[in-house]
C-alpha cells in the first residue's frame, strides 16, 4: 500500500511529515514488516529440548570457570 500525501499551498514541511507518519500508523503497514521480519518457524521438540541441553552444559562451565577464576 502505497501512502499518498500531497501539500496544501500555506503547509509547512513539519506538517505533511507528521501526517504522513500518522497515517502509516494507522495502517499498519509499518506493524506487518516489522512482525514479518521476526517471524521464524517453529522448531520440534526434540530440537528445542537439544538445544536447551546445550545451554544448560555452556551455562554450567561457565559457572565452573568462573569458580576457579578463570575466564
Amino acid at each position: 500500500m502505497i501512502q499518498v500525501t500531497r501539500k496544501d499551498k500555506n503547509e509547512a514541511n513539519e506538517n505533511i511529515i507528521r501526517r504522513f507518519n500518522r497515517r502509516v500508523l494507522q495502517s499498519g503497514v509499518l506493524a506487518n514488516a516489522k512482525a514479518s521480519m521476526r517471524f521464524s518457524k517453529d522448531i520440534s521438540k526434540t530440537e528445542r529440548r537439544a538445544k536447551a541441553i546445550i545451554r544448560k552444559e555452556r551455562k554450567n562451565e561457565k559457572l565452573a570457570k568462573a569458580r576457579l577464576g578463570l575466564r
